[in-house]
């Protein structure tokens, strides 16, 4: 991955557009990102992220839009980028909101991606050719090439120091989480939680086996009871192994021995049977010959009582042959009757018609009923041709309540119309006045706006100037205790230099030896060397009083210099914010952002007071439109109303008339109607009495005379003889009854056998049931055993195959779970046959931690000049924690190792950068091997000294010698002065800029 060029739009802090041209800021393979605090430095990395993914690091969605851009300059990315040998470009614009491009307000602006490749032809010319413009492809394709997801570029492209120096003092399960996220590994947490899954699973299916082997076996208990024995001892569940083979054996016994028990049991109920029979077989005779002599006594009482009916059967005779010669009268004696009753009829019909009548009608006679029934017909036709006229009417009627109603609708609209209109001028002159005030707040609202962001800058100023004055006085003392140590350790090292050169004599005495020249006088002989004083300082006692000097001097210097910058800092911040206190800038930030929201509040009345002006235009056409409608209207319904209520004076005076005392003339026409009908009725009733009292006359003779043909007197006696057609019928019945009965008794008393029967004893029918149910008993409890066996033993078969079957599938899952089991422990680490206690993610990680280990000691021994080297260790955690990502660190000066934390800063910093690089390394291995050429360095240098910081600086040469870019992002002077190519980033009130910086600061 090689940059190439990064423009910028309206992003984060940059409110304008800046372009970023890497090839000329990586001439040198080095280069430096610096700025005050909050610039935007680290933006510059999250815009390039933004361009790759289509996300910025992290959840930063909301902050991509640059509150200082302009409202009509869209928030746009382009990145032009070497991926995999692919020159690429790739431009995104975010969702955000743009001014409408006709009109005014704003509008939703959609996601846009662009991606383009170079595409070079045989002439050395080129072209950008579009590649995708959707957002998902575009990113499917980039994440493809570069081989690492979002999370892995931000933490290997980018290395920010304090998560690695983290990751350096963190425990395992630290560690584990960010090698996890690095390297993909939820693959292995995934096969861990399957194989417990899949354990408890197993664990499952073998206990639901178990426990149904365990209901075979409880059953088969039940099923035996206590009298079947087996020789194998009974399955247990405490003891799983006894859930196979020795249930089945023990099944087996029972089995065997409900079989015998069936076949003993079946041989008692076959010779209860044969008793049984026999038995059955006397008591059949028995009884046979008790019923034969029952029914020759019942025969013989039976006839003894037909005999006493003799007399009542001679009666019934007499009354069947008089009933039968009545019935030759019947049909004339119910003619007669029926002329009687019809006649009675009329009589009556003919005195409730009459009483209907209206009263001149009652004493009419036949003909004068008809005349009068012709009269009302005739009148109620001429009035039911005025029945029409009635719905006219009333037809009529409800048009000019109709028109009445509409009449008052369009007076009504006509006096809202007016009423509206006259009101229309206030309503203007308001609304009118409300837009023009709204402008005018608008106008106010950008003059406080603009007042506002000048006075931020100014409290942003002051709040600077007082802390730095905060810190003057601070540094001021600090100054001055320097001074006074400086003093000290002058006067100290004055004075020993002083005494030192007293006594110079005998520091050169000591040194002289017989025989070999003096270094002064040249004299072989030394005949008097001075002596040395009490306390004579030595010259390493001066050296060491120079040293302290010398340092306290550099202490005096660096807060001097401290002091100094203090100073210029505050005067800076002092002539940005002027001498105005903080506390009063503050209350004027208040009052502006109070005055500022006020006026915001009163220019949004613009818009809705605009609106309602049109509405009122519009109403106006409306009012207008109905005014001259509603008076048209009202004059057509006028005119209507006056022509109906003429014409309906004009048909009531003729209804009325027609009406009478009814209250419609179709009600009058339905009354004579009804009238004509009664007329009628008794008519016809007049009419019919005398034709029903002519046919009674002549039925009434031809009675009489047919009653004496047949032995009766008068036609009554012949009615009284008369029978029903049932009392006849039950009178034959009884007679012929009475005869079948004689002749049955005497027929059954005429039966040889019968007779042979009776000269017999009496038969003992209950000595012969009671033996034959003494037998049924004995044969029905033996069958009942007999039967209860076979169902055991049929139960116990049929359990003991079930079990077999159940047992069958109970041994393959007990071998099932066991290996399930035994791979889910040893793969979670809790398998006691497991040599430390490691799942098998840390165990992947901890490869992974060893190879980012060893890339890291190539470069940690360059910076700590060979004396540290970190070390992957795997042993046992402390309280049997999970283990495989310990981290230690080697001291080739002690030779022991010791924990990361006791580093100190500048050694934590490049031990941290040493892993951040050599897990870049790994990574980039990791996800295809895809070569990555350009690395930020996020801060941290700080904490080293020159030394260390020369180190580490030839460490980021080396990378650079391996054809890598590196960016290092930091505020570090001396930074500034190694590194020529800088790209600065200033921040300011509108917006922060940019500047490609060619030549390494003074």
């Amino acid at each position: 991955m090689r940059l190439h060029h990064l423009r910028l739009q309206a992003f984060g802090p940059f409110a304008g557009t800046h372009t970023i041209d890497f090839n000329a800021l990586s001439a040198d393979g080095l280069f430096l990102l610096h700025g005050d605090t909050g610039a935007g430095k680290s933006t510059v990395f999250a815009a390039i992220c933004f361009a790759l993914y289509g996300k910025p690091p992290g959840d930063r969605d909301l902050l991509l839009r640059s509150h200082h851009a302009p409202a009509g300059l869209l928030t746009e990315v382009t990145l032009e980028i070497t991926l995999a040998g692919r020159r690429l470009r790739i431009h995104r614009i975010p969702a955000q909101t743009r001014l409408k491009l006709s009109g005014k307000g704003e509008t939703p602006q959609k996601p846009e991606t662009r991606l383009e490749e170079w595409a070079g032809d045989a002439d050395g010319q080129g072209r950008w050719e579009p590649s995708s413009k959707s957002h998902q492809e575009a990113t499917a394709e980039i994440t493809g090439l570069l081989g690492m997801s979002r999370e892995q570029f931000c933490q290997v492209v980018l290395l920010p120091q304090n998560e690695f120096t983290k990751f350096l003092h963190s425990d395992a399960h630290g560690r584990r989480d960010l090698l996890g996220k690095l390297f993909r590994t939820h693959r292995f947490s995934f096969i861990e939680r399957w194989l417990n899954e899949h354990s408890r699973t197993t664990e499952k299916n073998r206990d639901e086996a178990r426990g149904d082997v365990l209901r075979l076996i409880e059953r088969i208990h039940q099923a035996a009871g206590p009298d079947l024995k087996a020789e194998h001892p009974a399955p247990s569940p405490d003891d799983p192994h006894t859930l196979t083979m020795h249930a089945h054996a023990w099944a087996k016994d029972l089995a065997r021995a409900g079989q015998a028990e069936h076949e003993n049991t079946l041989r008692a109920a076959a010779a209860a049977k044969d008793n049984q029979i026999k038995q059955q077989s006397l008591e059949r005779a028995a009884r046979d010959l008790h019923q034969q002599q029952a029914t020759h006594s019942h025969a013989t009482q039976q006839l003894a009582l037909l005999q006493e009916q003799a007399p009542h059967q001679q009666t019934l005779l007499h009354r069947r042959d008089q009933a039968r010669r009545a019935q030759q009268v019947a049909p004339l004696l119910h003619a007669a009757d029926t002329a009687a009753n019809d006649h009675s009829q009329a009589q009556e019909t003919e005195r409730a018609a009459r009483t209907c009548l209206k009263p001149e009608h009652t004493d009419l006679d036949a003909g004068q009923l008809q005349s009068a029934e012709q009269q009302a017909r005739d009148e109620a036709a001429v009035l039911r041709a005025l029945v029409p006229q009635e719905d006219t009417l009333r037809r009529l009627a409800e048009d000019l309540e109709r028109i009445d109603v509409e009449r008052q609708d369009f007076a009504a609209e006509q006096r809202a119309a007016d009423e509206w209109l006259e009101a229309e001028p206030d309503r203007r002159r308001h609304l009118e006045a409300r837009r023009e005030a709204a402008r005018q707040a608008e106008s106010d609202s950008s003059s406080h706006r603009d007042a506002l962001n000048a006075l931020n800058v100014r409290l942003e100023a002051a709040e600077r100037r007082d802390a730095h004055r905060a810190k003057i006085v601070h540094a001021e003392q600090n100054l001055a205790g320097t001074e006074e140590a400086t003093d000290q350790t002058g006067q100290a090292y004055l004075a020993i230099r002083r005494q030192r050169t007293e006594g110079m004599a005998a520091e050169l005495a000591a040194t002289l030896t017989d025989g070999i020249p003096c270094p002064v006088c040249g004299s072989c002989a030394h005949p008097a060397p001075a002596a040395p004083q009490d306390g004579q300082p030595t010259r390493q006692d001066e050296q060491h009083a120079e040293n302290l000097h010398e340092q306290a001097k550099a202490r005096q210097q660096t807060a001097s210099t401290a002091l100094q910058q203090l100073r210029e800092q505050a005067a800076t911040a002092a002539g940005e914010a002027g001498d105005t206190p903080l506390a009063e800038l503050q209350t004027q930030q208040t009052s502006i952002t109070t005055q500022l929201a006020d006026a915001l509040d009163r220019a949004a009345d613009q818009g809705p007071a605009q609106e309602e002006l049109h509405l009122l235009d519009r109403t106006h056409t409306d009012m207008t439109q109905q005014h001259s409608t509603a008076t048209a209207g009202l004059s057509a319904r006028n005119a209507s109303y006056d022509t109906l209520t003429l014409r309906i004076e004009e048909l009531t005076t003729t209804l009325e008339a027609a009406r009478g005392t009814h209250s419609t003339v179709a009600a009058h026409a339905d009354d004579l109607n009804r009238t004509a009908d009664h007329i009628k009725e008794a008519r016809e009733s007049a009419h019919q009495v005398t034709a029903t009292g002519q046919t009674l006359t002549h039925h009434t003779a031809q009675a009489a005379l047919a009653a004496k043909d047949n032995g009766f007197d008068t036609p009554t006696q012949a009615q009284q003889a008369l029978l029903s057609a049932d009392d006849l019928h039950t009178i034959e019945a009884e007679i012929n009854q009475w005869r079948e009965d004689c002749a049955a008794h005497t027929t059954v008393l005429n039966d040889p056998t019968l007779q042979l029967a009776a000269e017999q004893p009496p038969a003992d029918l209950d000595a012969a049931t009671n033996t034959r149910e003494a037998a049924d008993d004995q044969h029905t409890k033996a069958a009942t055993l007999a039967d209860a066996a076979g169902r055991r033993h049929e139960a116990i078969t049929q359990l003991t195959a079930d079990l077999d079957t159940a047992v069958q599938r109970l041994q393959p899952l007990e071998q099932a779970h066991t290996t399930a089991r035994h791979l889910a422990e040893l793969i979670t680490g809790n398998s006691p046959s497991a040599r430390v206690r490691m799942q098998l993610e840390a165990y992947v990680l901890a490869a992974r931690l060893e190879e980012v280990v060893t890339a890291a000691n190539v470069r940690l021994q360059v910076m700590s000049e060979g004396r540290y080297t970190l070390v992957h260790s795997d042993h046992q955690a402390a309280r049997g924690a999970r283990s495989g990502l310990g981290l230690q660190i080697t001291d080739a000066w002690t030779g022991r190792p010791r924990k990361t934390d006791t580093l100190s800063g500048g050694e934590s910093f490049f031990a941290s950068l040493s892993l951040a690089l050599g897990l870049a390394d790994v990574v980039s291995q990791e996800t295809g091997g895809n070569p990555l050429d350009t690395l930020f360095i996020d801060e941290g240098f700080g904490t080293l000294d020159e030394d260390t910081l020369h180190k580490v600086l030839d460490v980021l040469d080396s990378l650079r010698a391996h054809d890598r870019t590196v960016g290092v992002i930091s505020h570090i002077p001396e930074l500034r002065r190694r590194i020529p190519h800088r790209l600065h980033v200033r921040k300011g009130p509108t917006g922060s800029t940019l500047a490609h910086l060619a030549e390494a600061a003074e």
